[in-house]
């Protein structure tokens, strides 16, 4: 069997299993079991399929059948321009997070020292580290993600001091800008989310109690006492009038949407 022929197996088999973008997914896979990159692939689609890459690619193919991610199978993903390594351990990092990212960028003009709590697979604080030159720390409540976190801004060589601890707990500030994206799936919608979602992601990086608002309340106050007067806090959202509400007393607030035109991040300074 040929390359080409595998892929298109492949492509198949997901189809019919109606697996989002079929096509994509197995050309990723295969990719991966062949340990090549997509354009590879094309280029040598002739070329015979050996046994071990046979191997590897139907047992990739069988993970995603059962509904495993193929980030969490390849063990990577893409977020800002670069790679990050992500595990079962971290949320999958998501293109709309890119918003929080710009969000920041347009705020940090004077920013020395950035928080980002939360971190998960330290998407945010590595890419704040290489894209402003502030210095950064970053906060989870699990040590496995931390681990995850600390690898990525190694292997990026980005400047970020990780700490374990819940929110942001064990820091002390003034910090000049927070960000974060927090848990804000509501517990009582999880039957309703994706499987690859809802049995696989971490359900710590995922909901925010009965309404999604749960984290919110005990991260504004927080952040609050860390900032230094006028300081901003950058927020990814799931619903905006509640956190709003929550940000009643603070100064310029205001809700970002992203390219659907849903509410995607807000911003505030604290008075």
């Amino acid at each position: 069997m040929d390359l080409r022929t595998a892929l298109l197996q492949g492509q198949q088999l997901l189809e019919r299993a109606d697996i989002s973008a079929p096509r994509l997914t197995a050309e990723v896979l295969l990719a991966h079991a062949v340990g090549r990159d997509r354009a590879w692939l094309y280029a040598h689609s002739d070329e015979e399929l050996k046994e071990l890459w046979w191997i590897h690619y139907g047992r990739y193919l069988h993970e995603r059948l059962k509904g495993k991610p193929t980030q969490y199978i390849t063990g990577t993903q893409e977020f800002y321009g670069r790679d990050f390594d992500v595990t079962p351990a971290v949320l999958i990092p998501r293109p709309e997070t890119e918003h929080l990212i710009e969000a920041v960028l347009a705020r940090h003009e004077g920013a020395s020292l950035i928080l980002d709590i939360g971190t998960g697979s330290g998407v945010i604080a590595a890419t704040l580290a290489l894209e402003t030159g502030a210095r950064v720390v970053a906060t989870d409540i699990s040590p496995a993600a931390l681990r995850v976190a600390a690898a990525n801004a190694r292997k990026l060589q980005a400047r970020v001091e990780f700490v374990a601890c819940d929110l942001a707990s064990a820091l002390r500030g003034p910090f000049d800008l927070i960000a974060t994206n927090p848990p804000y799936v509501p517990s009582a919608g999880k039957a309703g989310l994706q499987r690859e979602v809802r049995d696989y992601e971490p359900e710590i990086a995922l909901y925010g109690g009965a309404d999604g608002t749960e984290v919110y309340r005990r991260l504004i106050p927080e952040a609050r006492a860390l900032l230094k007067p006028k300081g901003w806090l950058v927020m990814e959202l799931g619903e905006a009038r509640p956190v709003q509400e929550l940000l009643s007393d603070w100064e310029d607030v205001e809700v970002l949407c992203d390219l659907a035109g849903l509410p995607r991040v807000t911003v505030a300074r604290r008075p």
